[in-house]
C-alpha cells in the first residue's frame, strides 16, 4: 500500500501478511480522495476510521494535514501496526482496540468525517444498523459525512441519510449526510 498524496506522497507501507485485512486499492483510494479534495479542507477536519485494518485511509488523511484522527479495529495486530506506523511517521493517530459496535454504542465523540470499511460479508441489515447507530449517537458533525466502503453487491441507497454512491472496480463508496 502507498500514500498517494500530501507530505508522504509515494511512501510505501508494508503491513504484515498475517493481518486479517483487505486494504482499499490504490485505484479506489485515489478516486475517493479526488472527490474529498473538492469537499473538505483536510487540515480542518477530524476523522474516525472504523474497521480500520491497516489504517490506510487514516494515513492518507494524516499525510494531507488532518490533525485529529481516531482508528478503531478489533484486531490487536492491526492496532499494533497502526500505532507503530503513526509513531514512525509522526502522524496524529489514536488507535483504539475495540469491537466497532461496542465502541459506537458506548464511547462519545463527534467527527467531520467517519469512514467505515466493514467486512465485505456484512449484510444489508448490519450496514443499516451501523449507519443508524452512528447518526443516532451523534458521531457525525452537522455538516459532516459518513463514507462506507462496501462490495458492489449491496445497494445502501434505501438507508436514511444516504446521499450518493460511487463505484470503483469491485468497491463502492456510499456517502451519508445529516
Amino acid at each position: 500500500m502507498r500514500i498517494i498524496s500530501g507530505r508522504y506522497k509515494g511512501k510505501r507501507l508494508s503491513a504484515p501478511k498475517s493481518l486479517p485485512v483487505r486494504p482499499t486499492t490504490d485505484f479506489a483510494k485515489e478516486a475517493l480522495f479526488n472527490i474529498l479534495n473538492h469537499r473538505i479542507d483536510f487540515s480542518e477536519v477530524s476523522l474516525l476510521e472504523l474497521f480500520a485494518g491497516t489504517g490506510n485511509i487514516s494515513y492518507e488523511f494524516a499525510s494531507r494535514g488532518t490533525k485529529d484522527i481516531s482508528c478503531v479495529d478489533a484486531d490487536f495486530g492491526c492496532i499494533k501496526f497502526i500505532s507503530k506506523t503513526a509513531e514512525e511517521l509522526s502522524f496524529p493517530i489514536s488507535a483504539i482496540k475495540s469491537d466497532v459496535y461496542k465502541y459506537v454504542a458506548s464511547a462519545k465523540g463527534t467527527f467531520d468525517v467517519v469512514f467505515a470499511d466493514p467486512p465485505y460479508a456484512f449484510t444489508m441489515e448490519q450496514m443499516e444498523s451501523l449507519v443508524q447507530s452512528l447518526f443516532a449517537n451523534d458521531w457525525i458533525e452537522q455538516d459532516g459525512m459518513l463514507i462506507i466502503e462496501h462490495t458492489k453487491h449491496i445497494d445502501l441507497s434505501s438507508i436514511l441519510n444516504f446521499s450518493e454512491a460511487r463505484k470503483y472496480g469491485g468497491s463502492v463508496f456510499s456517502f451519508f449526510q445529516k
